[in-house]
């Protein structure tokens, strides 16, 4: 298969997602993330079923331009295009599948009802976004949610299945069909027991072990014992292959002219995300909050050195460039900031204010996916709308230009994850004369 369409959906519910919904709806994170994480595959799976549905494939090609991935928390979750949507894929099953996830993860069911329509909001978005960014008609969509049909079982999290959903009869499985029966590894070992049926007028209670002694007393310890054992590989082995890693703050240079890409920095590390820990940075006797390392540090230390001031014009500083940590723009959008963006570049203003002598310029990238032309304008109007707003915090003087790269600089390839292809969607920053 090409593609998992879920991959392009992720980056709508992370972290701050899930804490904006946790404080709106009244629930816990850990609780909202669970329910997500078993609503996601649910939604998935509900539109391959419905793959040649005339009503989905207009949803997922209007979805582009309706603005919906900018507002998901006020928009989809109320919207009554989704609630349509929804009756259209699930029919009477809607009301199983929030009772289902509110059990599973411990919400009421107005929270699960809620995150039904948001993910189902994300989804149509994340599709109808990758679908125009990639020119498919609804041809080509309908083909990309078919090849979704083989995978939706298996990613369902452990305690959840179709069967306790209702959706076992989908791709193949019964009603009660556990979620195991239903997505059998190959792997798996199979036990078959077979019972010896007894004659007429013979004791029930024997078999043909001499002694008398049921088989029962000890195969059946046996095969829990064996269950037990499975499961516990699984879930450790689950554990392990899930287990994500980030990269630090070390900055790779980027050059302003497309013969020169050889980078001045050292490449980026792989780490666990324990290392990532706000410090305080000193600015001249004031304490920012940053990363030891991050952007504000290494600017910082920059600017203190003296190698600002003497760099003779703009060529001794080209290559040098800073990506921000925390300063991440919205899926397709070049003016909704994520949660905690803002405090990054209230850093950058402080440390304008503190240098007034320095002037900067501003990057934007993407990753390898979608059209150029339109991925040149994204990061382009983003480096832009930076640059606005360092301008309406008094310091606009100081920024010389803003410029967008697009994927020109991007590493990781387009047939990569989501979670992969994120460290080529940046902002960064370099000092100019």
């Amino acid at each position: 298969m090409s593609l998992n369409v879920i991959d392009l959906i992720k980056g709508q519910l992370g972290p701050a997602l899930v804490s904006q919904a946790a404080s709106q709806f009244g629930e816990s994170e850990s609780g909202i993330s669970k329910a997500i994480g078993g609503i996601l595959p649910a939604v998935v799976g509900g539109l391959a079923n419905n793959s040649d549905n005339p009503g989905v494939l207009d949803a997922i090609t209007n979805a582009s331009s309706s603005g919906i991935l900018g507002n998901l928390i006020g928009g989809a979750s109320s919207s009554p295009v989704i609630s349509t949507l929804l009756t259209s894929i699930f029919g009477d099953k809607i009301s199983g599948i929030v009772n289902a996830i509110a059990t599973y993860a411990g919400i009421s069911n107005n929270s699960s009802s809620s995150l039904l329509n948001l993910v189902t909001g994300a989804t149509v978005g994340s599709i109808g976004k990758y679908a125009a960014d990639n020119n498919l008609d609804k041809s080509g969509i309908s083909n990309l949610l078919g090849e979704q049909k083989g995978i939706v079982s298996s990613l369902l999290p452990a305690g959840l299945s179709l069967a306790s959903l209702n959706l076992g009869s989908w791709f193949g499985g019964g009603s009660t069909t556990s979620h195991a029966e239903a997505t059998p590894r190959p792997e798996e070992p199979k036990i078959e027991v077979t019972r010896s049926t007894t004659a007429a007028g013979t004791n029930p209670d024997r078999n043909n072990n001499e002694g008398g002694g049921s088989i029962w007393k000890w195969l059946l310890p046996l095969l829990l014992l064996i269950a037990a054992g499975y499961f516990l590989w699984k879930q450790c082995e689950k554990k392990q292959t899930t287990t994500t890693t980030t990269t630090t703050d070390s900055t790779a240079a980027k050059t302003d002219t497309a013969a020169t890409t050889t980078p001045a920095d050292t490449s980026a590390t792989t780490t666990a995300p324990a290392v990532k820990t706000d410090e305080n940075i000193d600015l001249n006797g004031v304490m920012l909050k940053g990363y030891k390392g991050g952007m504000e540090d290494q600017m910082i230390t920059f600017l203190k050195s003296g190698d600002y001031k003497n760099a003779a014009d703009d060529a001794a500083l080209k290559d040098k460039w800073y990506d921000f940590d925390h300063v991440n723009f919205k899926m397709g959008s070049s003016t909704d900031l994520e949660a905690g963006s803002q405090g990054q570049l209230d850093n950058l203003v402080a440390i304008l204010k503190a240098f007034p002598d320095a002037k900067i310029k501003i990057g934007g990238y993407t990753d390898k996916t979608g059209n150029e032309a339109s991925n040149v304008k994204l990061s382009k109007a983003r480096a832009e709308y930076i640059k606005g707003a360092l301008a309406k915090a008094g310091v606009g003087a100081q920024v010389l230009e803003a410029e967008g790269y697009g994927s020109k600089f991007a590493k990781v390839d387009a047939k990569a994850s989501d979670a992969e292809r994120a460290a080529d969607r940046k902002m960064a920053v370099r000092f100019a004369k």
